[in-house]
C-alpha cells in the first residue's frame, strides 16, 4: 500500500486552502504523506450568475467524477455547496469541527449594516443573502456578483488596492459600497481584517452546511486503512448532527444551495434546536421558524429538519421563496 494518499480539489485560494488544511490535519493522524489533484470544475469556466447556473452542486461534479474513477483517494468541498441527494458510490466519510458559520459585511470606510447609505450597492451571489439583505433593509440595491473571494472584496470602494498579494486583477471597479461574503472563508484565508461586521444570525441565516468542509470519500473507502481511521477520528459529531438537520431541512423543502432558504442548528444541553426562515427574493416577505428535538443522533436530527420543513411549508413557505 502507498504511503501517500491523494486529495482532490478546486483550484481556487479558498478551495486549496481549506483542502490543505485538511490533508495536514489527516497526514499528521495518520501518518501518510499527501499529493494534492487539481480538478477544473464547471463552476470555474461557466460565466453567469450563480442561481443561473442551477447553483446546486456547479462546484461538486467534476470534483466527485474524478473521485469515483479513483483520480483521488478523497475530495474536500465546502459542505454548504454540496447537493443534498447523495452520489451513489460516495459517502461523506468526515465533517470536521465547524468555522464560523456566519456571514460577513466588507464595506467602504468601515461602516456597519445599519452605517450604510441610503440606497448603497451590497454585491452578493445568493438569493439568500440579499433576500434577508432587503427584508432588514429594503432601501439596499442588490448587485448580483461572482468570483473567487480577492475578486469579489475588491469590488468594494477602497479595498482592492489594499489587498496585500495582487490577488485582485487590474481594472476592479470599485464600484460597490459592501459585499457579503461567508466569514468562514474569509477567516480561512486570512482576511477577516476585511470585516466590517459579522452579521447575527437573527438578522441574516446563514446557508444550511455553511462553515463546515465535508471530505468524501469512495463508499468502500480511502484505499488506505490508515486514512480511514483518521477521517473517523477527525470527524466531529456536534457538527455533523448540526448539518444533518440543515441539509434535512434543504432536501425536504425541495431547495438548492442557490434557493433563499437559511437554517442553522446548535446544540442546547441535551437538545438539537434548528431555526429556518425561506424568503421571497426580493425581501418583501420571511417566515422564520424554529423546531428542537432531543439530540438523539442522526436519525433523530433528519426528522428534525424533514418536519420542520414540513411545517413550514404547510404555512406556505414554498410558496414564499418562489419554489413551489
Amino acid at each position: 500500500m502507498s504511503a501517500t494518499f491523494k486529495v482532490g480539489t478546486r483550484g481556487s485560494a479558498l478551495a486549496t486552502t481549506q483542502t490543505g488544511w485538511a490533508a495536514q490535519k489527516l497526514s499528521e493522524i495518520s501518518g501518510l504523506g499527501v499529493e494534492t489533484v487539481l480538478v477544473k470544475t464547471e463552476g470555474d469556466v461557466v460565466t453567469g450568475s450563480l442561481a443561473s447556473l442551477g447553483g446546486t452542486g456547479v462546484f461538486a461534479a467534476a470534483l466527485r467524477q474524478h473521485l469515483l474513477d479513483s483520480g483521488c483517494d478523497l475530495a474536500v468541498h465546502s459542505l454548504k455547496d454540496l447537493p443534498t441527494a447523495q452520489p451513489e458510490g460516495l459517502v461523506l466519510s468526515c465533517i470536521p469541527a465547524r468555522e464560523d458559520v456566519r456571514d460577513a459585511l466588507c464595506s467602504h470606510d468601515g461602516l456597519g449594516l445599519d452605517e450604510l447609505p441610503q440606497g448603497a450597492k451590497v454585491g452578493t451571489g445568493s438569493p439568500r443573502r440579499g433576500a434577508q439583505l432587503l427584508a432588514h433593509r429594503p432601501d439596499l440595491q442588490i448587485v448580483d456578483i461572482r468570483g473567487n473571494v480577492p475578486t469579489r472584496l475588491g469590488r468594494v470602494k477602497g479595498i482592492g488596492e489594499t489587498l496585500d498579494d495582487g490577488s485582485v486583477g487590474r481594472g476592479t471597479q470599485g464600484d460597490l459600497d459592501a459585499v457579503i461574503l461567508a466569514a468562514a472563508g474569509m477567516r480561512r484565508l486570512g482576511l477577516e481584517k476585511y470585516i466590517t461586521e459579522y452579521l447575527d444570525p437573527s438578522i441574516m441565516l446563514p446557508a444550511p452546511g455553511q462553515g463546515a468542509l465535508a471530505l468524501e470519500t469512495r463508499t468502500a473507502g480511502s484505499g488506505h486503512e490508515a486514512l480511514d481511521q483518521a477521517l473517523a477520528a477527525f470527524d466531529d459529531e456536534a457538527t455533523r448532527l448540526q448539518v444533518v438537520a440543515e441539509r434535512s431541512l434543504l432536501s425536504t423543502l425541495e431547495a438548492g444551495c442557490a434557493a433563499p432558504i437559511g437554517a442553522l442548528a446548535h446544540l442546547d444541553g441535551g437538545e438539537l434546536v434548528l431555526e429556518a426562515v425561506a424568503c421571497n427574493p426580493d425581501g418583501s416577505q420571511t417566515m422564520r421558524r424554529s423546531a428542537r428535538t432531543a439530540a438523539a443522533g442522526i436519525a433523530s436530527a433528519q426528522q428534525l429538519g424533514r418536519d420542520l420543513a414540513r411545517a413550514m411549508i404547510a404555512d406556505g413557505a414554498a410558496v414564499i421563496a418562489g419554489l413551489a
